[in-house]
């Protein structure tokens, strides 16, 4: 099934158990360093061709050597990247991640080319002939919020495509401008903090009520440990965690994405493809990065 990603890509860089960073040039032994592709259309990208689906990711990167790593990376999941943007003199985003033993993930990190995608960066034909499109991290890739790429996310959707989108931040100034992108999706997916800066309300009900009023079918905030609450016009539901034994929370959100958009091409309902993206999360967990634990949809579904 025809899938485009459409927003952040990210180098990861993680390292497990870190528990301090070392003073001076000391250095500390860890049991495993991964570099991984993430951000929220490349790292649900990896995780969507997992689950059997095929896909074309799309945004900007820079034409260094991380950029470099990144599309290897990319290939080797099987995700086409031939239209990812190259810019000349910028720096690919990245994080390092050192992973606390209890799964935390602090970050050191530099946006790079992400914040300057813009509509003349996506393949517009592509998107017309998908069957789902992803939007991952618009809150950072802001350039996108321009009326001609609404205006093309409406054709698609009169098509039949279904569009969903993550967020990336946690900055207010950001998540809310992300809001002028909801009449132009079919769900929205983000963390319970995004959800309440978006909307400035006071508890997670009232945040995914005001969210869903701006036109999406549907909101789904994830809640970590909590699960996550499904919210359409059709009511509200629970959706409860899958007991894990949690390695890295890296990529879980991710996940979640790429298992509920599954479920939704396999003609499941709301309810049911988001204990899709929760098994999913719950896979990502027990291992290193945005990708590890996931297999494929098979084993997905084993958890249920």
């Amino acid at each position: 099934m025809t899938v485009a990603t459409v927003g952040v890509h990210i180098v990861d860089i993680l390292a497990r158990p870190v528990e301090h960073i070392p003073e001076g040039q000391d250095t500390v032994l860890v049991d495993q360093i991964r570099l991984t592709a993430a951000g929220a259309a490349a790292g649900t990208a990896v995780d969507l061709v997992k689950l059997g689906n095929d896909v074309v990711t799309m945004g900007a990167i820079g034409d260094d050597e991380l950029g470099d790593l990144l599309l290897l990376v990319l290939a080797k999941h099987g995700v086409d990247a031939s239209r990812l943007v190259r810019r000349a003199g910028e720096q690919t985003a990245a994080s390092i991640l050192p992973i606390r033993p209890d799964g935390g993930r602090p970050s050191f990190h530099v946006p790079g080319a992400n914040l300057g995608v813009t509509p003349a960066d996506v393949d517009a034909d592509v998107l017309r002939g998908a069957r789902a499109i992803h939007l991952g991290g618009m809150d950072v890739t802001f350039g996108l919020g321009d009326p001609a790429f609404f205006a093309l996310l409406d054709e698609a959707r009169a098509a039949g495509a279904v569009v969903t989108m993550d967020l990336l931040s946690e900055m207010a100034d950001l998540l809310v401008m992300a809001r002028a992108f909801l009449p132009h999706v079919d769900y929205v997916l983000p963390n319970e903090t995004q959800a309440l800066l978006m909307t400035g309300a006071s508890d997670i009900e009232s945040a995914a009520g005001a969210l869903l009023a701006d036109g999406p079918r549907g909101v789904l905030v994830t809640l970590g440990a909590a699960g996550s609450l499904v919210v359409t016009a059709g009511g509200t539901h629970h959706v409860p965690a899958l007991k894990t034994e949690v390695s890295d929370t890296t990529g879980c959100g991710d996940a979640y994405c790429a298992g509920f958009l599954t479920g939704l091409l396999h003609g499941q309902d709301v309810p049911t493809a988001a204990r899709w993206g929760t098994a999913a999360a719950a896979r990502v967990a027990t291992g290193l990065g945005s990708d590890a634990g996931l297999t494929d949809l098979d084993s997905l579904l084993s958890l249920l």
